[in-house]
């Protein structure tokens, strides 16, 4: 049986870590796996993985700031790890884990996948951040037997920084399970919903923002999600004279339920790779708002299945949501649509099944 060891920074509840759970829900019947986690700090993927019987390792060095002392210990650490689970195959998730794992692994000859879940050095980061990014991942790169994009930007970025050789480079859209839980966007009043970690990759100042211009209209909002730009947003939702009319609601292990009671699902980033909200809200049946970073416009088609606006624009933001707000056919129909994209492009069974063909590739 194959030995496989995942990889990744943090444990806390995000679309990285969602999507490794999915990848040991799908594998744990086809190989023997083993998971690596640093910053221990929120139990969410730790507590699932363990609930699966898959082997959780914590790794205390393993942090996401960069720390040069640490780092150095997380790197003895992660090939102290693979020396002890000896895996056929190595593979990493977020940008720590991946740099970290992708130089042991190759000093150690054991074979290593990595998957990108948006580019560190992606337009709309912080320049520091970019370059920097851009230096490890020049590095990395090369050590990679493959690298998985999830989306057809993050493949056309890479190649065009020149991080990964083309070679090495796949290309597979995230998926999510299907569940039977579906949305009635056509509703009255309607509700908006946006799923998002409270952090500088998401934008949620602009949403309340642009909807602190359309308070003549009936709407409630409902934010799903922590992090460290949490109360910023309550006080301005207050400041904006928005607190009766929005919701928080913390994280959330029934965000299908979440979004199956609301009409419109909205999604403001500053950048991204391809989310799974705005996957999650197309397979309930519903319009999604999104900004047009990164892989966003892969998934959403523009009028068909819902809006896209460019990054920072308020204006264009309240006028696609006043639309639908006033537009209830409108809502149901690009809910359908939407729904259909899902079936025919991001089902979870897609994902696995062209993620071990990767693995059958690297290991021959």
């Amino acid at each position: 049986m194959i030995r496989l060891l995942y990889l990744i920074t943090r444990a806390e509840p995000g679309g990285a870590q969602v999507h490794l759970l999915e990848l040991l829900r799908g594998f744990k019947d086809r190989a023997e796996l083993h998971l690596g986690v640093g910053e221990d700090r929120d139990g969410f993927l730790i507590e699932e993985a363990r609930a699966l019987g898959v082997q959780v390792h914590i790794l205390k060095h393993l942090l996401h700031p960069i720390r040069p002392h640490e780092d150095l210990l997380g790197l003895f650490e992660v090939a102290s790890l693979l020396k002890r689970v000896n895996p056929h195959l190595l593979h990493a998730h977020s940008s720590k884990a991946g740099f970290l794992g992708r130089l042991a692994a190759r000093a150690l000859g054991v074979k290593s996948v990595y998957t990108a879940h948006g580019w560190a050095f992606t337009e709309g980061a912080p320049k520091g951040r970019r370059t920097l990014a851009l230096a490890m991942e020049r590095l990395a790169g090369r050590l990679s037997d493959r690298v998985i994009a999830v989306s057809r930007y993050d493949h056309d970025l890479a190649l065009r920084h020149r991080v990964v050789p083309l070679e090495k480079l796949r290309v597979v859209p995230n998926g999510v399970p299907d569940t039977p839980l579906r949305a009635h966007p056509e509703a009255h009043p309607p509700r908006l919903v946006m799923v998002a970690r409270f952090a500088p990759p998401k934008d949620h100042a602009l949403l309340l923002r642009a909807l602190s211009g359309l308070k003549g209209l009936p709407w409630t909002l409902d934010l799903v999600g922590e992090g460290p730009l949490l109360e910023e947003a309550r006080r301005l939702a207050e400041e904006l004279g928005l607190k009766g009319r929005v919701r928080f609601l913390g994280t959330r292990r029934d965000v299908a339920a979440v979004l199956a009671e609301a009409q419109v699902f909205v999604l403001t980033s500053n950048w991204e790779g391809l989310p799974l909200s705005v996957l999650e809200a197309m397979r309930a049946g519903l319009p999604v708002v999104a900004t047009d970073v990164g892989g966003v416009g892969e998934a959403v088609v523009e009028g068909k299945t819902g809006f896209l606006v460019g990054r920072k624009d308020e204006a264009g933001l309240r006028e696609r949501l006043c639309l639908l707000l006033e537009n209830p056919a409108l809502r149901a129909s690009m809910g359908k649509a939407g729904r259909r994209r899902y079936e025919e492009a991001f089902t979870l069974e897609r994902m696995l099944l062209e993620t071990w063909r990767i693995y059958e590739e690297v290991l021959g």
